[in-house]
Order: C-alpha cells, then structure tokens, then sequence
C-alpha cells in the first residue's frame, strides 16, 4: 500500500482494495488540500484542522467516532481517546486502526494523553503508527516516545508538528527526532509498504515530505 501525508494530521492510505483520507482540513489553518478522491473519510474529532470531509469527493462512508466498520474487506476500528487537558475536561478525540489485507495502519489522530490498557490493546496491533508529536492540545516529544515504547509499532511517521504556513503553533519534529535517539530521516515523497517488508527489528522512524499543499 502507499501512504501520502498531506501536512498537520491528513493521510491517504491507498491500498487495491480500499483508499481512505483521515483528518483532511479547512483552509483556516493555512494549507490548501488538493482534490482527492476516496471511498473513506475518518475524522478524528471536529475541530477544522481535521474534519473537512467535504476536501474529498463523494466518499461512500465517512467515520467520525469509536465503532467497528467494514468497507471493501477492510475492517476500521475507531478507539476513543482524548486530548491534553485536565481530567474531566479533556475533549474526545477518535483514533482509527485500518486492517488493510497487507498492513495495519493506526492514525492515533489528536490524542494528547497516553492511552490506557484496553486502548494499547487495541493500538499495538498495528505495524504503522501515524503520530502526533508537536504539543499543542496533543502530545510532546516526550509522550509520544512514551507511546511508541507501549505500542512498539514496525514503522513510525510522525505528524501534527510545525511546517511551513501552518497556522497553529507546534514544535518542530527534532524535538521528536532527538527524543527517539535516531538520526533524522530525509523526508519521502510517500511510502510504499507491505508486512512483508518489515524486517528490522526495531521502530523506523519516517519522515513524509507534505503533497500538495500551500499557504492559503
């Protein structure tokens, strides 16, 4: 499968059998999407950074919130979760596991706070894990190292964190990148994946150069 990122939290996972954009966004923030064409919509939570469903022409489905879906023999499992904020006061927030035929892709969208055992159940299935790392209403650098050690994902693309004309004030991806102890990635235009191919023994952290966007 490949998968695309197209600045703060947006993805598409393109697979044969099923592609899906998670998170497109408003112009607001100061990117533009491009058009784009998918059966699957998943909005993590409805905020304009994340629940533009309307970026993308006619998909069959759009998802919004925790629940169990099938579309094309992919099966999407929406796991609960919340943002930063004080116990009680925190907003919700969806993270979405895709069990594509070939990969298991989680977009843990913007959670904020570490998750809890049932939810890292659930999460460390997957063999690749979109993650936010810029602060902000979701994880630091910190927390979201915190979560790749309890998850232990194959593959890691980092998101959510600044970049050029973004509008919303996060920290830059080195914070994440020295965090992990690793040498920084250059970025990829996207990345073609399949189980097959994950071979190494520890987390790869990947960097994706943004498609297709600019400043509003």
């Amino acid at each position: 499968m490949e998968i695309s990122w197209y600045g703060l939290s947006c993805f598409r996972l393109r697979s044969r059998a099923l592609t899906v954009i998670a998170d497109p966004y408003d112009e607001s923030i100061g990117l533009s999407l491009p058009r784009m064409r998918a059966q699957v919509v998943t909005v993590s939570h409805q905020a304009p950074g994340h629940n533009n469903a309307a970026a993308v022409r006619s998909p069959e489905h759009v998802f919004d919130g925790p629940g169990e879906y099938e579309v094309n023999g992919v099966f999407i499992q929406g796991v609960p979760t919340f943002h930063k904020g004080p116990v009680g006061q925190r907003q919700r927030s969806t993270a979405f596991v895709y069990h594509f035929p070939d990969l298991i892709v989680a977009h843990l969208g913007d959670i904020g706070v570490l998750p809890r055992r049932e939810q890292i159940e659930l999460l460390s299935e997957a063999d690749v894990l979109l993650l936010p790392v810029g602060s902000g209403d979701t994880l630091d650098a910190a927390r979201a190292v915190e979560i790749v050690t309890a998850l232990e994902p194959r593959v890691v693309i980092p998101m959510h964190y600044a970049q050029p004309g973004l509008r919303l004030q996060l920290d830059s991806v080195d914070k994440f990148i020295k965090e992990m102890g690793v040498p920084k990635p250059e970025p990829l235009p996207s990345l073609k994946l399949s189980n097959s191919k994950l071979t190494g023994e520890e987390t790869e952290v990947i960097l994706l150069a943004p498609q297709g966007v600019s400043d509003s």
